[in-house]
């Protein structure tokens, strides 16, 4: 593992708490939200029709399939956590000294996105990030991927439950209800709440055992 995982950590927290650079770096945030929903939806067996990324970190995923049901569920959920997943299986693998499986993960499953991407802004963020992962891969030493990974991973872990608090606002704000917690609300009869309030939770609870690791570490 890094020689700096207190380091990582932070610099990781900071591009996810700091507002001048969450602007920006959101739309990682979101790109690795609707590649959750996206794979999610191939796993269970939905048509991925469309992913569409856009400038306002907004981001869209369409699938075909059955209107309800397990898989749908898991599709609908995926995407809040897609990014507390991600960040504890970077942790891990850098980790066990597979980073370099990390990284031809990311690209490869980059590449799979961007065949299903639908707008150019989304065109345009999928390809910067394939080039950062291209150049890490080959033009890095162990060491700067192993410090970039861990960084990434500390980004999302703590970017996951402040996503999922952004949501909460963004309910009680708006007056349609076409989040990702209203659609499970629908799958699934329990209240919109309350999927908005597991999705904290367990996004808190990745973040919590990244911590526990990091103290171990």
């Amino acid at each position: 593992m890094t020689n700096n995982p207190v380091t990582a950590a932070l610099i990781g927290s900071a591009l996810a708490l700091l507002p001048p650079v969450w602007v920006y770096s959101r739309h990682v945030v979101t790109l690795v939200h609707e590649a959750g929903h996206a794979l999610v939806a191939l796993l269970t067996g939905r048509r991925l029709n469309a992913v569409r990324l856009h400038s306002d970190t907004s981001g869209h995923t369409i699938s075909s399939g059955r209107p309800h049901g397990p898989g749908m569920v898991a599709m609908a959920a995926a995407g809040y956590l897609a990014p507390a997943v991600l960040g504890l299986a970077c942790i891990w693998l850098v980790s066990s000294g597979l980073t370099s499986w990390a990284l031809w993960a990311a690209l490869l499953t980059l590449a799979l996105i961007l065949l299903y991407i639908r707008n150019w802004f989304g065109l345009v963020v999928v390809g910067l990030a394939g080039g950062v992962v291209a150049v890490l891969i080959w033009r890095t030493s162990a060491e700067v991927q192993d410090l970039a990974a861990s960084i990434f991973a500390w980004f999302l872990l703590v970017a996951a439950p402040r996503t999922t608090l952004d949501l909460w606002s963004h309910r009680r704000r708006a007056r349609t209800r076409t989040t990702d917690a209203d659609l499970l609300a629908r799958l699934t009869r329990l209240p919109a709440a309350v999927w908005n309030a597991f999705l904290l939770i367990a996004t808190l609870a990745a973040l919590a055992v990244a911590v526990v690791l990091l103290r171990s570490a």
